[in-house]
């Protein structure tokens, strides 16, 4: 049931996001719902706030106040193709204290599609680059699909590559995802 699993999105009271993710992963690990209930996520990025006296400060600032990423184990329901969770883990998170409902129309919990989740950077792709600095590669996707290139900057944790392509007999870099290129084979 585990590779069936899709991310909701929960709606909660602003603050208490923290809360509501440690009350889901608690109810979940005392009623044994590990196969229902995957993963509960709380985005958060780390920013550098310049005070007033002109010192910085690292903090860890939510990215969705107010929201709750929830990954539950689903099933498609034969009659209508539509893609649900069970009954037990909706009512779990649904009435968890400080849990508002699901984001969907008219609280319908509606799943977030694949590239939703990358966008959120929920969920990280993996991506084998089987290139280096200085090697050509040559593009397979997007604008320049079909273009060869030098690779000038390789960054994983961004998902990114940038490439020197020629372009009007002028050098240009051009800044892909690193899926994007694949090395040229002699």
């Amino acid at each position: 049931m585990a590779e069936n699993a899709k991310w909701y999105v929960v709606h909660t009271y602003s603050g208490y996001e923290n809360k509501v993710a440690a009350n889901i992963e608690t109810v979940v690990e005392n009623r044994k719902m590990h196969d229902q209930i995957l993963e509960v996520s709380v985005p958060t990025e780390t920013v550098t706030e310049i005070r007033e006296d002109g010192s910085k400060k690292e903090v860890e600032r939510k990215i969705f106040p107010g929201y709750v990423l929830v990954k539950f184990a689903v099933f498609e329901n034969e009659d209508t193709d539509e893609v649900k969770m069970t009954d037990d883990a909706w009512y779990v998170v649904r009435n968890t204290r400080g849990v508002t409902g699901f984001v969907g129309p008219e609280s319908k919990p509606v799943p977030l599609t694949e590239e939703e989740v990358l966008k959120l950077g929920v969920e990280k792709r993996v991506v084998e680059v089987n290139y280096e600095k200085g090697d050509m590669v040559s593009i397979i996707d997007g604008a320049f699909e079909g273009v060869i290139g030098v690779v000038d900057d390789i960054d994983t944790d961004r998902n990114s590559v940038r490439v020197i392509i020629s372009m009007f007999g002028k050098e240009t870099p051009v800044d892909l995802e690193l899926d994007q290129v694949e090395t040229v084979k002699e």
